[in-house]
């Protein structure tokens, strides 16, 4: 998959983007112009980020190498031409081709991150710095055992998802000085929002997940249910994992309420912003009723949410997005039967001390880019995760 050279930076992330995201490719065009040029590079990058990670054929360290280096490229610290030409050849066939064309043409999405706003720009570096730490810890670790404690589950959904709905928030209060009245309101909401978004996906993919080599459910929630993560099997059915998976739908449940009172702190008249949080909620809630109501699913598509459906939910919501009291009434709707966590278990993930500085250590920089270059012969590989420390 190869793009013509010649289109501005700015075409090509608008048609790279449904290659790379279906539903991203559906809400960002919501969003007023300004916004959604910072919205579409800031999903980018993050894109690449996790396409790193995700690449099966570098090592744990070459990976935190490379995630190092980009994190240097989105700061302007290193050039993404010359991070691009060394990290394309590594990529295994695992990564889709419109993902390797997005490593490829990483300095168009650098070059148009630059020419954003400062407050836009400090709000993306930082989502994508804290996000390449912090995935790269879990992924790391990552395992069949799952994660120890559900408070492991609420940090790994701060790193992956929480931070993109810090920095959105921030994109968002730059763009609206009425939204900006209510920033702080709005970052007590953010990080819950993001996070049940990400436990929704982490329940529909739970078995893909597992094929390569990783859990994200933790340990201590299906442990009360007698189920033993190590050992769990789509082919082997057990009531005691539909127990655990009914708990975490109810704490994700109460997390996508606090999604809709983020969206209803937008003001009305910002139809755009609200229709981009409202669609993912939208999907969110019906995701976890076909999770709910397919208890013995094996595959994440067995439960994903119908077109037909996709196509009702963007219209009610559209048709209702200025009325507060009509969207809490479509949103009791589509969750009725839902079960749902108590207050206690909606939890904000404690951030580590380290993520207070936002600005990578250029020595860490340099010692990443040694490192990777003397392990570029003769790599073994990463273990698949299926191995902790």
């Amino acid at each position: 998959m190869r793009f013509d050279s010649g289109m501005t930076d700015e075409v090509y992330q608008e048609q790279i983007l449904p290659h790379v995201s279906r539903t991203f490719a559906l809400t960002i065009p919501q969003l007023p112009p300004g916004l959604r040029t910072a919205v579409t590079s800031a999903y980018l990058l993050c894109r690449i980020a996790d396409t790193i990670e995700d690449e099966p054929a570098l090592s744990a360290a070459e990976t935190f190498a490379f995630l190092q280096r980009f994190t240097a490229v989105v700061y302007g610290r290193e050039e993404a031409a010359l991070l691009a030409r060394e990290l394309e050849p590594r990529l295994s066939d695992r990564t889709l081709p419109a993902e390797r064309d997005l490593v490829r043409n990483m300095e168009r999405v650098v070059r148009m991150t630059a020419g954003l706003h400062e407050q836009q720009r400090a709000a993306i570096h930082r989502c994508i710095e804290v996000m390449c730490y912090g995935m790269h810890h879990f992924q790391s670790t990552a395992s069949l055992r799952g994660l120890p404690l559900s408070s492991d589950l609420d940090s790994y959904c701060y790193y992956v998802a929480g931070v993109v709905g810090e920095m959105l928030t921030e994109l968002f209060c730059g763009h609206s000085p009425r939204i900006a009245q209510r920033r702080a309101a709005l970052h007590g909401l953010a990080v819950s929002f993001a996070q049940g978004l990400q436990m929704t996906n982490i329940l529909k993919d739970v078995w893909e997940d597992r094929r390569r080599g990783a859990c994200w459910l933790p340990h201590e929630v299906f442990n009360r249910h007698g189920i033993e993560l190590a050992q769990l099997s789509p082919e082997r059915y057990d009531a005691g994992f539909r127990g655990g998976v009914r708990e975490l739908i109810g704490v994700a449940h109460a997390h996508l309420r606090n999604a809709l009172s983020f969206t209803l702190l937008i003001p009305g008249e910002e139809a755009g912003i609200r229709r981009f949080c409202l669609w993912a909620i939208g999907l969110a809630v019906l995701t976890l009723r076909n999770i709910e109501r397919t208890p013995q699913f094996t595959a994440g598509s067995q439960v994903k949410v119908s077109r037909a459906a996709v196509g009702m939910t963007r219209m009610l919501t559209s048709l209702a997005v200025r009325s507060d009291r009509i969207l809490l009434r479509l949103f009791e709707r589509a969750a009725r039967g839902l079960p749902l966590a108590a207050p206690s278990a909606v939890r904000q993930p404690a951030r580590p001390a380290m993520l207070a500085a936002h600005t990578p250590d250029p020595a860490v920089t340099e010692y990443s880019r040694r490192r990777l270059r003397s392990q570029l012969e003769g790599s073994s590989g990463r273990s698949n995760g299926s191995s902790v420390p």
